[in-house]
């Protein structure tokens, strides 16, 4: 048995013999509206046992956030509310206690890691001084002692060089520091319980392994209960002992994680399970290499000149994406994997010239010139779909003027062909013509996605290129989307260029997948064979880190592959110049 499955053994007995810590009971939720009361969860009940770890899982809007936030009493007041119910912790109704003694509570007996650290954390104050604030506003101590267990609590959370942390801004951390930065503050008054809302939603896979390592050993060693809120069916079946699920505000399904996985009782629960992308499903890609690429890039190199000192001399370069080579063929899908800061939405850039670069990029056979009038050509044979819809949508402009801007600024067709042209595209990714004159508040996170793609297609684009353009949606939402660029490739025989981080995603739809790190390729072939048969040691790596859906499955150790990956340069047979660069924060190579 690996250490993995006896901590998760030992918690789930401990969990069983243990007292209840947390009690909710009937608990009702509503906002008031112009249209009157609207409720939001509605009879909510659960027990949470000390050293249990309890996953509540559904899709946005099922009420999960709601609940973890009305048990820490941050409701947003006045408008959203508890409308009936009880949360009983020690023996109190939290429901019911004034502000004061929730704040004596909120931090110290309860705590709570957020799904976003960079908001979570203070950006004007060091590490230290945060930390420290809210110890002693918990318990009267000297700022020394107070420190003392700051640091502490950072060497609890695994962090490297903590005194050095201690003393720096949150700019200067890596997501994945920040999110143990947030745990090591949840931590640091060691609480009875701890509330995880999505704490690794925007995290890379491997940063992700090691959020999810840490605080399984944190609840296995502190003896604390964990609520575990997700949308993520891979990371409730690692950690989880118990799921609650929840659909529109009421709860579904309730039942021990193998018990659910083996044999979900609700259509809603195995409709979620049977949309989670698995992996072990590679295939050989049917595209023809023979024939001349679409997009061909030959020693493709990114670099950033890093300023500083009173003459504003350039001190370091960034070299975020170093000579690599790839092709992309007509019809087809390619996949660019790694963690932040290897390159993979640079290259993106770069091709759409968004930033300056080096070497040879060719569309069909011609080379990309940098001139406005080459540009504007470029934009119209290659479109971008984001991460985040709601970020790349104005929202003072309707939907319908969302979907024309193409058309006017290239000065194609008239006001009525352009009308036309944007309700044939909403009505393609399934949208109707009525939607055109509302704004993009109105629409859902996976209509907004679906917006960005109609307009994408606007121009009739040779390459659609997709950086991170599922990552952010729920499970059966993403399964639709992907659902939706499978058919359209098929229909316009369009090309993708599909930047992420999941790698159950990636396995399912890609053809060809390339693998970066440290801004180079280390890895490139089929689906099939890069995920049956990785050759690199960070391959392997990411794919051992990624959450399956399967909670019988052997979890990797937290350090596996970590010694072949502790000499990138060699682990990659590169030349020996490269030996001049050194990695910083999240995989940028800098020259000194």
């Amino acid at each position: 048995m690996s250490m993995s499955d006896k901590i998760n053994s030992a918690a789930s007995v401990a969990a069983d013999e243990q007292p209840t810590v947390l009690s909710v009971q009937q608990l009702d939720i509503s906002v008031r509206t112009e249209a009157g009361i609207v409720p939001l969860v509605q009879s909510l009940s659960f027990d949470l046992k000390r050293g249990e770890t309890l996953a509540i899982a559904g899709e946005s809007g099922s009420g999960k956030s709601l609940t973890s936030l009305a048990i820490m009493g941050l409701l947003p007041p006045p408008a959203v509310h508890v409308a009936g119910g009880e949360i009983i912790f020690d023996g109190s109704d939290l429901t019911k206690l004034p502000e004061t003694k929730m704040q004596r509570l909120r931090g110290d007996r309860i705590a709570m890691i957020f799904q976003e650290p960079m908001t979570a954390l203070n950006p004007v104050m060091r590490i230290g001084d945060q930390l420290t604030e809210a110890i002693r506003a918990h318990e009267p101590m000297s700022g020394r002692a107070a420190r003392t267990r700051a640091l502490e609590a950072m060497k609890a959370v695994r962090l490297t060089e903590p005194e050095r942390r201690l003393k720096q801004y949150p700019h200067e951390l890596s997501g994945g520091m920040r999110q143990r930065v947030v745990i090591a503050m949840a931590i640091a008054l060691r609480p009875d319980v701890m509330i995880a809302d999505e704490p690794t939603t925007a995290l890379d896979v491997t940063v992700q392994r090691e959020v999810l390592d840490l605080l399984r050993i944190l609840t296995a060693e502190m003896g604390m209960a964990l609520i575990l809120i997700t949308h993520d069916m891979g990371v409730v079946a690692e950690m989880a002992d118990r799921v609650l699920v929840m659909q529109k505000g009421q709860l579904v399904e309730e039942a021990e994680v193998r018990t659910l996985f083996a044999a979900p009782q609700m259509p809603y629960t195995q409709q979620l399970l049977s949309s989670v992308p698995r992996m072990g499903q590679g295939r050989e890609s049917a595209v023809d290499t023979s024939v001349q690429p679409l997009i061909s890039a030959r020693d493709l190199q990114v670099t950033y000149d890093l300023r500083g000192g009173i003459l504003d001399r350039v001190q370091a370069r960034v070299h975020a994406v170093e000579k690599i080579n790839f092709d992309i063929f007509p019809g087809e899908t390619f996949a660019v994997v790694g963690e932040s800061g290897c390159g993979k939405s640079t290259v993106a850039r770069a091709l759409t010239g968004l930033v300056p670069h080096e070497g040879v990029i060719k569309l069909e056979g011609q080379p990309i010139l940098r001139d406005r009038a080459s540009q504007l050509a470029n934009t119209r044979a290659m479109q971008m779909v984001f991460q985040d819809p709601m970020a790349a949508l104005n929202g003072r402009m309707t939907v319908g003027d969302l979907v024309r801007e193409p058309l006017v600024i290239h000065d194609i067709g008239t006001p009525q062909s352009r009308t036309n042209r944007a309700i044939e595209l909403f009505e393609r990714v399934g949208l109707g013509a009525e939607a055109l004159d509302r704004y993009p508040h109105e629409f859902s996170g996976g209509q907004r996605q679906r917006i960005c793609i109609a307009r994408a297609l606007a121009l009739n684009p040779k390459l659609i290129i997709a950086d991170e353009s599922v990552s952010a949606l729920d499970v059966s939402v993403q399964a639709t989307v992907l659902e939706l660029l499978q058919e359209l490739k098929a229909e316009l025989g369009m090309s993708y260029l599909f930047i992420s981080h999941d790698m159950a995603v990636v396995e399912n739809f890609a053809d060809r997948v390339a693998v970066m790190y440290l801004g180079q390729i280390v890895e490139l072939g089929s689906s099939a064979q890069v995920f049956g048969n990785p050759q690199h040691p960070y391959t392997r790596k990411l794919i051992a880190a990624a959450p399956f859906p399967d909670p019988d499955r052997a979890l990797p150790p937290p350090e596996e592959h970590e010694d072949e990956l502790r000499s990138p340069i060699i682990a990659m047979g590169q030349s020996p110049e490269l030996l001049k660069y050194r990695s910083m924060g999240e995989g940028h190579l800098v020259a000194f």
